[in-house]
């Protein structure tokens, strides 16, 4: 089977990326992570009316080189003595009301205090540690627009807004199902010849990391319908299936025989790693079957899952850069390729190298270990030279 370029498969999955979006409603406390489906639109003035940003006394500017009348006091929350008149003063706190009348508050240590009158002693300006009605947000304004990504900072005006309860994009629930005889479970004990898996937890928590809802089905042995029951059962309540392993050309690759009985979008790609992924669609699910090397799967997820799991949840997760090589770079591969490195921001700009990267094989997961970004290296054979430009994908925000 020929392989298509990275190109291609790239434009058939945007041609193939979901059209729908759920929406539910969560409370405001569940909502860090989501996209609001909505805009968030103020129904008052904050604040609904002057309001003292400090601790002080309330007065009218023209007073304020007399002798002043202290007639009260309003504690936050309180508004007893809403006017003022000439040659009044009354003491005001963080977060009171400004009285009818007042335009500027004195702080208490600008004041002199004798009985019940004062003496500014030091003077303001007028409208002094006065917030205007609306200073943090009007009726009517569109505080939030829909699609933005839910954060500490949006869960906070929401509150302050009175938003109990939010509509937010559902995010794409992903199964995980790592396949083949030779991989083991945590604890689970083998011969020589297996291997302990990590694709299923690697892929967990990258995937939980970037925001979806992740199910680590965890290993299957290479038995054909123990496979397609795994995938058809987590199909019914997944967005997502993605295994790992039983897709290239092996005797025991039975993950390939199972997504071809669907639409496939393609299978085999010209990258390095991760030449034989296979995306196939069933009706508005997806089956994204990555190799099996640890690097492989990590990478192909990057590619093909996260795209269309940012859609279906409205993310944007991945962000790419230009960035400029530290050494020389040497490529000996001719398929497009991927390849961990060093990512750092000095005198103004990014520098990447692979500086104790190990070379090997696509089993090497440790080079992902502090690891935030991939260098992406067009096809061919040739060298770069120090300080080239390169395209770097950042996966870990983190970094940025």
């Amino acid at each position: 089977m020929a392989h298509i370029s990275f190109e291609e498969s790239i434009e058939i999955l945007n041609k193939n990326l979901p059209t729908k979006k759920r929406t539910k409603k969560v409370s405001l406390q569940e909502s860090l992570g989501y996209v609001l489906a909505n805009d968030i639109v103020a129904s008052f003035n904050n604040p609904a009316y002057p309001t003292a940003s400090m601790d002080g006394y309330a007065i009218k500017y023209s007073d304020i080189d007399k002798k002043i009348k202290i007639i009260g006091s309003n504690p936050a929350g309180s508004f007893e003595y809403d006017t003022l008149k000439d040659g009044e003063a009354i003491k005001t706190f963080t977060g009171s009301f400004m009285p009818d009348g007042a335009d500027t508050l004195v702080p208490i240590e600008n004041v002199e205090v004798n009985g019940a009158t004062l003496k500014v002693i030091t003077k303001v300006n007028k409208g002094f540690s006065v917030r205007s009605v609306g200073e943090d947000f009007r009726e009517n304004e569109v505080i939030i627009p829909k699609n933005t990504k839910i954060t500490f900072a949006e869960i906070g005006v929401m509150a302050s807004l009175n938003k109990p309860i939010v509509e937010v994009i559902d995010k794409a629930k992903v199964a995980i199902i790592a396949t083949g005889s030779e991989i083991l479970d945590l604890g689970e004990r083998g011969n020589i010849a297996q291997i302990h898996s990590s694709n299923n937890y690697t892929l967990s928590a990258l995937g939980k990391s970037l925001g979806y809802d992740m199910t680590n089905v965890g290993l299957v042995k290479d038995n054909k319908e123990e496979i397609k029951t795994k995938i058809l059962n987590s199909l019914e309540v997944n967005d997502i299936v993605v295994t790992t392993g039983g897709v290239s050309v092996g005797d025991f690759d039975f993950v390939k025989e199972i997504a071809g009985e669907f639409e496939v979008l393609f299978h085999g790609v010209n990258i390095k790693p991760g030449q034989w992924v296979m995306i196939a669609k069933v009706g508005e699910k997806y089956i994204v079957s990555l190799p099996g090397f640890p690097y492989s799967s990590f990478v192909t997820f990057l590619l093909y899952v996260v795209p269309l799991a940012d859609k279906i949840s409205g993310f944007n997760s991945l962000t790419t850069i230009k960035a400029k090589l530290r050494d020389k770079f040497k490529k000996v591969n001719p398929k497009t390729q991927f390849v961990a490195v060093n990512i750092a921001y000095e005198n103004g700009e990014f520098i990447v190298d692979v500086r104790d990267k190990k070379s090997g094989s696509s089993g090497i997961l440790t080079n992902l270990v502090n690891n935030f970004a991939l260098m992406k290296l067009d096809a061919g054979f040739y060298e770069l030279s120090k300080d080239s430009s390169v395209d770097i994908i950042i996966y870990n925000k983190e970094f940025l």
